[in-house]
């Protein structure tokens, strides 16, 4: 049966993060549509989400967007997390967010980068999810980070001389 993956991106976004999301999801593997849409901010993921989940009948779904780096950018990231939040819960589906914020990288280079390592990089974790999750449970307690270099597991000899 061939499942279907949702992915939702932004215009307020400054790179195209739905393109390289199906790239990176297509180079994956097969078995599975992707099912595109484009909103304009962050807020506006949720409901996106789960009309692909309850209209579309996607098994899982990315939300990419790119808030900003004022104060209120900050709040309205914490609203559209809260709300990816419920989406998840009330069609018991994973939604995978994927926020990279303005603020992250000290330019714009560093910000393209960012952003494409961290799509590409839940993109894989999406693919895992929906087919693959012995993988992730492989990689339990390994430190991984999607965007930045992973930070591995605390060192087992460190921990002990610390604890008490």
């Amino acid at each position: 049966m061939l499942r279907r993956i949702g992915v939702v991106d932004t215009t307020f976004s400054r790179v195209n993060m739905g393109s390289i999301a199906e790239k990176e999801l297509k180079d994956c593997g097969g078995g599975f549509r992707t099912i595109r849409r484009t909103v304009p901010g962050v807020k506006d993921l949720p409901v996106a989400c789960k009309k692909l989940i309850e209209e579309d009948s996607c098994d899982i779904v990315m939300a990419l967007g790119m808030p900003g780096k004022e104060a209120v950018d900050k709040v309205c990231a914490h609203e559209a997390s809260q709300g990816i939040i419920q989406a998840q819960l009330m069609t018991n589906t994973h939604i995978v967010e994927v926020f990279v914020h303005m603020d992250e990288a000290v330019d714009e280079r560093g910000l393209r980068s960012l952003a494409e390592n961290r799509t590409r990089e839940h993109a894989r974790n999406t693919y895992l999810l929906l087919f693959k999750p012995d993988m992730l449970i492989k990689q339990a307690g390994t430190g991984q980070r999607q965007g930045f270099p992973d930070v591995g597991p605390v060192d087992e000899e460190e921990r002990s001389s610390t604890v008490h």
